[in-house]
């Protein structure tokens, strides 16, 4: 994966994308949950997490408290010990997250804590939600940063706009 590549084209796209996801705010194409289904199982044919990391580098996931009890156990540590030495609580949100940026479990572009990640990474990047449409803040969020996004996305652009009047 070349992420400059991957990060110029999404920039190029950006704008084109938002107009897209924020149009289905209002307008939602009948059948649409079949498409995404059927447009996200291609593009996880064509892409490999293990190859890019960008989410473990540019974002944090919000850690709950079974994620930090679980993490902290399996590293042999108590739950205050971790969120002590790697998390912060965010002054706006009140969320829990990463000190720091790229993720501390990040080695070698793999989770080193992979079988007992936080939950929000093991969701990301949350194309599975339902209905799609009311998550198109997140994808918004993440389609300059996400391949896989910026891929399903993409798709569907080009599918609503073939098949219906848009």
């Amino acid at each position: 994966m070349d992420l400059k590549q991957f990060k110029r084209k999404a920039a190029r796209k950006q704008e084109e994308l938002t107009a897209f996801l924020k149009k289905l705010d209002t307008t939602v194409p009948r059948g649409f949950s079949r498409i995404v289904a059927e447009e996200d199982a291609e593009v996880w044919k064509e892409t490999d997490c293990t190859t890019c990391a960008n989410c473990c580098k540019t974002m944090t996931p919000v850690f709950t408290k079974a994620d930090i009890k679980r993490i902290a156990t399996h590293l042999r540590m108590t739950p205050k010990a971790f969120a002590d030495k790697w998390l912060i609580r965010e002054e706006d949100t009140g969320s829990i997250v990463n000190k720091e940026q790229p993720c501390q479990f990040l080695i070698d572009d793999k989770c080193s804590i992979y079988e007992v990640r936080p939950r929000d990474c093991a969701e990301f990047p949350h194309h599975y939600k339902k209905p799609f449409d009311l998550y198109n803040d997140t994808f918004i969020q993440n389609v300059s940063r996400c391949p896989a996004t910026f891929n399903l996305i993409e798709r569907l652009k080009k599918r609503v706009e073939a098949e219906y009047e848009w």
